[in-house]
């Protein structure tokens, strides 16, 4: 199979769908790889990095996108790229569809494959594609924090560590999953006191016996949450909102019960999603202000950690590609049904029942699909 990787065109995206040593197995297997010039620059892999790997390196995007079998990338398709999909064209990524109903259109329209990294579930019913990035995403959250939290940076100057002669800040962290329990782990070695907030209390109780006692674990009901709201110094919610649900966790009204100089970082970045007054931010221009409080929600944390995010990335999507890459996509996708969990469109069929159900397209369930095959 021709397997393709471009730079990554969103703002601030410096991550890379497959590093060398991704390049190299894909090679080792009888597969040839096209990637666009520079396109690992920005995760610290050189053209040469790749070349090297095996891979032929292309001029321009268009020369990738035009010549593969399957696109293997990063981050959603932008409409710059819609041009180049296509009915025997895979694409392999973050999708996102239920943001994006445009982009959801075009891969209906194109009759192209397209399997989100997202929705691809394992025997836990967990998403294994997701907790590389949510884990980081949950560490940087903590280091904007601890960034704009300095007077130089527009925060009230109060250091995120606990330091003799002055109280330990406070953080309050929404959800004990992989970003939850990331952020957690940076607030928790810097001392300060943290309180997790989740309604599952098998995970509380096992993330109990891995943390040290600054932290505590918190059922997550409306007398909790305000209690935390008043006393924290950053609230960091990573908790994942049901795009089809008009109500908040945290309210604007309950922004005023924060301290003067308090933080808001949504790791999540579902606009206006579990906390009311987040929107979707970028790292050329990452916080805002509502209420007095300050806001961070960048959407694409990872990439601010482009090398390690890319690295850990690929090492969870390359078995799934070699899988599409060895088997074909048909026979891939009859014999993994984690995989089938992730296909989004195919032959013009919308397959993801949540984005099926919040843009009102008719859905056809892949279980069933495979079966014509």
């Amino acid at each position: 199979m021709k397997i393709g990787i471009v730079k990554e065109i969103k703002e601030s995206e410096y991550r890379v769908g497959a590093v060398p040593t991704a390049v190299t197995e894909l090679v080792r297997r009888g597969h040839e790889v096209f990637v666009e010039t520079k396109a690992g620059v920005g995760s610290g892999f050189s053209d040469e990095d790749y070349k090297k790997a095996g891979a032929v390196i292309c001029d321009t995007a268009e020369e990738v996108w035009t010549g593969v079998d399957m696109i293997y990338k990063v981050k959603e398709i932008f409409p710059e790229e819609f041009k180049y999909l296509r009915d025997d064209l895979i694409v392999f990524t973050y999708i996102h569809s239920n943001a994006h109903p445009e982009q959801t259109q075009a891969l209906m329209k194109s009759g192209c494959t397209s399997i989100a990294y997202e929705d691809i579930s394992d025997d836990r019913g967990q998403w294994p594609l997701l907790s590389p990035m949510s884990e980081l995403a949950g560490k940087g959250g903590f280091l904007a924090a601890l960034h704009f939290m300095q007077t130089i940076n527009g925060g009230p100057g109060k250091l995120l560590a606990n330091v003799c002669g002055a109280a330990a800040p406070v953080v309050t962290i929404i959800g004990c999953g992989h970003s939850g329990l990331g952020a957690c782990e940076l607030a928790a070695a810097f001392g300060c006191q943290v309180y997790v907030l989740d309604i599952n209390y098998d995970a509380m109780l096992a993330a109990k016996e891995h943390m040290p006692n600054n932290v505590s674990f918190l059922f997550s009901n409306r007398d909790n949450l305000i209690e935390c709201l008043k006393k924290t110094d950053v609230l960091i919610n990573c908790i994942l909102w049901p795009k089809t649900r008009k109500d908040h966790l945290v309210n604007r009204e309950d922004l005023k019960l924060m301290k003067p100089g308090a933080m808001i970082v949504d790791v999540a970045c579902d606009d206006e999603g579990a906390i009311e007054t987040c929107r979707s931010t970028c790292h050329k221009d990452p916080v805002y202000f509502e209420e007095g409080i300050m806001h961070y929600c960048v959407d694409n944390i990872p990439s601010a950690f482009a090398q390690t995010s890319s690295v850990t990335l690929c090492n969870a999507t390359l078995p799934f590609a070699l899988a599409i890459a060895n088997k074909g996509v048909k026979q891939a996708l009859k014999d993994d049904k984690h995989l089938r969990r992730g296909l989004t469109t195919f032959e013009g069929k919308l397959c993801l029942l949540e984005t099926a159900e919040k843009q009102n397209i008719p859905f056809t369930d892949p279980n069933e699909l495979v079966k014509t095959f």
